[in-house]
């Protein structure tokens, strides 16, 4: 006998509605939402106003924003907006590949190369050369000569250590009188 769904999920999905419950774990009541999701009933807890921060303290701080910027954004948008949600590559790719490594060890075979490594590969670039070029463009713009920096050595510093020496003497004195001063007490 197949299993009949519940009354809350047949009411909810009826009327399109969630449901928000109390319930009570580790010693507190708590607020939950409950909604439909296809044959099951999904639950999600939720905060009490107490327990939310108030978002000023996380806010950023205001910063003028052009009117080209503003226009910018919404070109950007329009062109990456979707007529629907199937049109949009929602796809758990990296679960996908895990699956197929688990499958590809179930079945004592490597797993498939990632697209990655399947394609070609990017250009190396010469980290370096583009360092050098964008440093003497930087030069250049500031109107320097490229002649090279003159270097000049520090002097080093002065030795502390005999001020230590001392400090060791003067301690050292100090113990050798203190058993002077113990002993003709004593005797």
């Amino acid at each position: 006998m197949p299993a009949r769904p519940s009354v809350p999920l047949q009411a909810l999905s009826r009327t399109d509605k969630v449901a928000v419950v109390k319930y009570a774990l580790r010693g507190r009541e708590r607020l939950g939402l409950l909604r439909p999701v296809g044959e099951a009933l999904s639950f999600q807890g939720l905060h009490w106003d107490d327990e939310i921060r108030s978002p000023a303290e996380l806010a950023p701080p205001e910063t003028d924003v052009s009117e080209k910027e503003i226009e910018g954004a919404l070109t950007l948008m329009e062109t990456m907006t979707v007529d629907s949600l199937d049109d949009l590559d929602v796809t758990d790719h990296y679960t996908e590949a895990l699956h197929e490594v688990i499958e590809a060890k179930a079945e004592h075979r490597e797993p498939a190369a990632p697209e990655a490594e399947r394609g070609e590969t990017a250009p190396v670039v010469d980290l370096m050369a583009a360092l050098e070029a964008s440093v003497a463009k930087a030069k250049e713009s500031r109107g320097e000569s490229g002649e090279p920096a003159t270097v000049h050595e520090l002097p080093k510093p002065k030795k502390k250590t005999a001020a230590k020496k001392t400090a060791a003497k003067k301690s050292a004195a100090k113990k050798t009188t203190a058993k002077k001063t113990d002993r003709r007490k004593s005797a």
